[in-house]
């Protein structure tokens, strides 16, 4: 089992410090989630149906009807590797680790490479990449990805998108700015497969709702494997209308870009920052690609872990949670939620510095 963000209850008891005074930074969840209706008492009481209009929410959203709701897109993560013969799967490096893990669990061969050039150079049948990508904040142009998505077609390959930190990048609704949901599985990218979660934009975590976007003969195998009823009836109600608020969604995607500036210079002094809408890395070393493998110079590697753990530790004590890296030599901070959040991160920053 990996280690993910958001484990507050563990780092409370590990610190000594009491659940509520903590500030969780680590997760890169937007603060102010979508606001829950009142829930229609018969969600508890009905099983789900599929008639219910979250489909044709999503289908508006997105942009295309090619989709297949899931429990949270983990469960499309999981289930994916096995729709597909063992082959050597080409992932653009640093990743999120669940997705290797569980290619790895199906008997695929691994590649880990810096770039998609890299990648696709490697003539792999599948590469899967995160966009933006998580933990590096590193966004690849929409024009490039459809490029790849082309190339791998043309040699009956595949490319597999998760965009679960896309949506706030999205110019609005189904128009794309960044992400690719509105052509995975269309006649001019059939081998495009796209992953969006509600749980980064919507700040519905909770709910476990996510979204596969493709071709009709991986949805319906994924349906299958998955079973009847995967999403809980309230749980689809809810993203049925997040997924239809566009005055939400446009004031939330504006909210987020002024925050995301707003941390990436609160965090400036501490090092090199990378933004996106929902979260910041800091990098400790100049190329943190290198630093877990580099043998020319294993001190300055140690040395910028040593101080990565000691910048973690040094916000952890004063209970704000990070999401640490280490092997990529990366620290990454999700965006307080308030004025007070804001003061404590900033105070915390200052002391750092004081220290150092």
């Amino acid at each position: 089992m990996l280690e993910h963000g958001g484990k507050l209850r563990s780092a409370a008891q590990h610190y000594g410090i009491q659940l509520d005074n903590w500030l969780d930074l680590s997760t890169g969840i937007n603060p102010q989630s979508y606001p829950i209706q009142t829930i229609n008492p018969l969600c508890w009481q009905r099983l789900p149906e599929d008639n219910d209009g979250l489909e044709a929410a999503a289908t508006a959203y997105y942009g295309n009807d090619r989709l297949l709701v899931l429990p949270g897109s983990q469960a499309a993560i999981q289930i994916l590797p096995t729709l597909f013969k063992p082959a050597v799967v080409a992932f653009l490096a640093p990743i999120y680790e669940e997705h290797p893990l569980a290619w790895q669990r199906a008997g695929h061969q691994l590649r880990r490479l810096p770039s998609l050039r890299r990648a696709l150079a490697a003539t792999t049948p599948i590469v899967l990449l995160c966009n933006p990508n998580n933990p590096t904040a590193t966004t690849l142009p929409r024009e490039a990805l459809l490029e790849a998505a082309a190339q791998l077609n043309n040699r009956g390959g595949w490319l597999i998108v998760d965009e679960a930190f896309a949506d706030p990048e999205m110019a609005n609704g189904a128009t794309d700015f960044t992400g690719l949901a509105s052509l995975a599985g269309s006649a001019e990218a059939p081998r495009l497969i796209v992953l969006r979660s509600l749980g980064k934009f919507f700040g519905l975590a909770g709910a476990r709702v996510g979204f596969i976007l493709g071709a009709a003969e991986k949805l319906d195998q994924l349906r299958e494997a998955i079973g009847p009823w995967p999403v809980a009836h309230p749980s689809r109600a809810v993203a049925r209308e997040a997924l239809s608020d566009v005055a939400w969604q446009t004031a939330a995607r504006k909210r987020l870009t002024t925050s995301s500036l707003r941390l990436a210079d609160c965090l400036a002094p501490l090092g090199e920052v990378k933004r996106t809408a929902l979260f910041c890395t800091l990098s400790m070393a100049e190329e943190t690609a290198t630093i877990a493998t580099s043998t020319t110079n294993p001190t300055s590697a140690a040395s910028n872990e040593q101080q990565l753990d000691a910048l973690f530790e040094h916000f952890a004590r004063r209970a704000i949670l990070t999401r640490r890296f280490a092997q990529h030599g990366l620290l990454r901070f999700g965006l307080p939620g308030n004025e007070t959040e804001w003061r404590r991160l900033s105070t915390a920053i200052e002391e750092w510095g004081r220290i150092n």
